[in-house]
């Protein structure tokens, strides 16, 4: 079998101000975190450190962006609000040390 990548929805939420979240989609979630904490996303330059707060795995970039596209909807931040007090310990920056590499995913 050929490799699966993955792409995924994800939610982050501002350490210093956690009321301040931001949605996005990526194929690589550890590097997409590095790129928010590091200052180069005009979008999230303020608010670092940033953690995951939730995120999701899909199987094309499609439903990727169409999640993503979900959660800024208002059934989506009540998604968030109920994703962020069921998993709280996905907070921490570690829980994406858990992730496999897409190029590791087998079908």
């Amino acid at each position: 079998m050929g490799e699966l990548a993955m792409f995924y929805a994800y939610i982050l939420r501002s350490e210093p101000y956690p009321g301040r979240v931001y949605h996005g989609h990526t194929s690589d979630l550890r590097r997409r975190l590095t790129d928010h904490n590091s200052g180069d996303n005009v979008s999230t330059r303020h608010g670092r450190p940033w953690a995951i707060a939730w995120y999701g795995a899909f199987e094309s970039e499609a439903a990727a962006m169409a999640f993503e596209r979900y959660l800024k909807t208002a059934s989506g931040k009540a998604f968030s609000r109920r994703a962020d007090s069921v998993n709280p310990g996905l907070r921490r920056p570690a829980a994406v040390a858990r992730l496999r590499p897409a190029a590791a995913c087998r079908r």
